[in-house]
């Protein structure tokens, strides 16, 4: 299973972009069964926080129930969670918290990586991240 970053569904929601296509094509796959994935619920947080920030609540609630649809699956964030965020953040300088949360998810739940275009992931030692094509 991957953990879907939130710029994959930010893009498939947003304007023009290179990354809009492959980032919907990708979406299309997960809601149709041929990729097997989840949200985490920091995801789900950077929703609501970023298009409220942005005044563009109703686009963010759209966007929020879509992926619900799609991602059914929420892992949720726990002290265990936190706790190995923390340890990458102790270990990767460059590394902001989210994504220690998001890497951290993968780790503790030994999934097969994540969905992103962040590639600062890359620099995580074991981690994999598959961008959409």
């Amino acid at each position: 299973m991957l953990l879907v970053d939130v710029n994959v569904l930010m893009y498939a929601a947003g304007g023009p972009h290179p990354y809009k296509a492959p980032s919907a094509a990708f979406l299309e796959d997960v809601a149709d069964g041929r990729i097997d994935a989840a949200i985490d619920a920091e995801a789900l947080q950077e929703i609501l926080h970023r298009y409220r920030a942005l005044n563009r609540w109703s686009e963010g609630r759209q966007l929020y129930d879509r992926v619900r649809t799609i991602l059914p699956r929420v892992i949720p964030i726990t002290a265990e969670i936190v706790d190995q965020a923390r340890a990458l953040l102790d270990k990767y300088s460059h590394l902001m918290a989210r994504d220690a949360l998001h890497a951290a998810v993968v780790q503790v739940h030994s999934l097969e990586g994540i969905c992103s275009f962040d590639r600062d992931f890359d620099r995580i030692r074991g981690l994999r991240r598959i961008e959409p094509r």
